[in-house]
């Protein structure tokens, strides 16, 4: 869609209101709003102002001037607004140099695409993640000096079964996987969903319940190329919130809110393209991999810790990479086998279907900088062919300890990450795609604001253990 022909779809549409959006260096969308008749031709030009100093992560107060650019192609009628209502999501420029912005996330996956293609090794990646979350009756949390606490609640729950309103139709932990109705309660919510990511342009392909008990649900979409699957779960999560608010549920995306149950995951499947044919598979490799894909792996493992700073970015991200629980904690890759970091799915046998899947991301990480990053990775494995470990096809979490002792492992904390992707960042600068201010702005933000904001407080089950010591 050229600026000319996003006129007309809001002339055509009869739109009231353009709702301006852009996303913070941390995965958050941000936006504001302006009358239809104030959004013309020139605005794709010369941009909309706003305050870049109140915005975690960007400027100072004294440079605080930012510039918005509407992306004409990204537009779309939001179906939630009670007035007619188009989004269009935005680049960010300098206002005085007009140069693109270093910390724009959008500009991180747009260089990365560029790179990619300078590089001659390919001319597309395509990623298809797969990010799942809770849907929840209930959800509070406070954090006071004097206290603190968090309570979540479902109908399906299974500490639900003794309610006194409880008909018996509950899950047993870890027992959510595609049960039908009456104990899958949210068909309808997630049918909704698809309805709606559907009329906006997302192309989705199934949906269903997953694993944990109370309400963990997944919604898969197509594949698509980098920019545009970033851009497309942008829209997924706010459709995903918005259906559940409509609902009387919240919708989170935390990927470990419940103790002894599952967490929510973002697998991330990834290909390499070039001239429009795949480059992953060759019939004669380990589980029809081609010599590219097994570097692209090793570039992924290779660099998992650091990786892991954008792919698996909360404190919170560390409480679902434990054993158990299906995480995929082993740094290993393997074809069909979950426990693995990294597995091969072996569902086709398409040339076209040969892709990887990196299953330590999880639906908290900014998908600009984390499918990003995790591209920069594997094109490091190939440009230096890095080998991966030798594939294991055994269940990682039942192998003796002795085996299991050499097998490395994710780390296991935020912090960790942090410290690996200030020691390890080299493949990510590249090409100017990431940029040593937006790294060192990233790490110092996560580590004051969330893993030493944790590590200050006392946690509730401390005062179980050491109450009446």
């Amino acid at each position: 869609m050229t600026p000319r022909e996003a006129l007309h779809f809001v002339n055509e549409n009869k739109v009231q209101f353009i709702d301006i959006r852009f996303t913070d260096l941390f995965g958050m969308w941000h936006h504001f709003t302006i009358p239809a008749t104030h959004f013309t031709e020139d605005r794709f030009e010369e941009g909309l102002a706003f305050d870049g100093s109140s915005i975690r992560g960007f400027q100072a107060i004294n440079e605080s001037d930012m510039l918005l650019v509407p992306d004409a192609a990204t537009m779309f009628l939001d179906p939630f607004s009670e007035y007619t209502t188009a989004v269009v999501v935005c680049d960010i420029e300098d206002p005085i140099t007009r140069e693109r912005y270093s910390r724009d996330p959008r500009y991180v996956a747009k260089k990365g695409e560029a790179y990619l293609k300078s590089t001659g090794i390919a001319d597309t990646a395509f990623f298809g993640p797969e990010a799942e979350f809770f849907l929840f009756d209930k959800l509070r949390y406070d954090n006071q000096a004097k206290g603190a606490y968090f309570e979540v609640d479902s109908e399906e729950a299974f500490w639900n079964s003794g309610a006194e309103s409880s008909l018996g139709y509950t899950m047993r932990p870890k027992g959510g996987y595609f049960p039908c109705s009456p104990n899958d309660k949210l068909q309808d919510v997630r049918n909704d969903m698809v309805l709606k990511l559907m009329e906006i342009g997302v192309d989705t392909e199934m949906h269903h319940h997953e694993v944990a008990a109370a309400g963990q649900c997944e919604i898969d979409v197509k594949f698509n190329t980098l920019l545009y699957m970033a851009d497309t779960l942008q829209k997924y999560k706010y459709v995903i919130k918005n259906t559940a608010a409509q609902y009387g549920l919240c919708a989170t995306f935390m990927p470990k809110p419940i103790f002894g149950d599952n967490g929510s995951g973002m697998h991330v499947h990834q290909s390499l393209w070039k001239n429009g044919e795949p480059l992953f598979y060759d019939e004669a490799g380990y589980a029809g991999l081609s010599d590219m894909a097994r570097w692209y792996i090793g570039g992924l493992l290779k660099h998992a810790a650091s990786l892991l700073a954008f792919c698996a970015p909360s404190t919170n991200s560390y409480r679902r990479l434990v054993p158990g629980y299906e995480a995929p904690i082993n740094l290993m890759y393997s074809s069909r086998n979950r426990s693995a970091c990294i597995r091969i799915p072996m569902v086709s046998k398409s040339p076209k279907a040969k892709r990887v899947e990196f299953r330590a991301p999880d639906p908290t990480a900014n998908p600009y900088l984390a499918f990003t990053a995790c591209m920069m990775a594997g094109l490091d494995g190939v440009q230096n062919r890095i080998e991966p470990p030798t594939p294991i096809d055994k269940d990682l979490y039942e192998l003796p300890a002795e085996e299991k002792a050499d097998i490395p492992q994710t780390p296991g904390s935020l912090r960790e990450t942090l410290i690996a992707l200030a020691d390890d960042h080299d493949y990510l600068l590249k090409g100017d795609v990431f940029t040593p201010d937006l790294i060192e702005t990233y790490i110092e933000y996560k580590l004051l604001n969330e893993c030493d904001a944790v590590d200050l407080r006392p946690h509730p089950y401390e005062f179980f253990l050491y109450a009446d010591a």
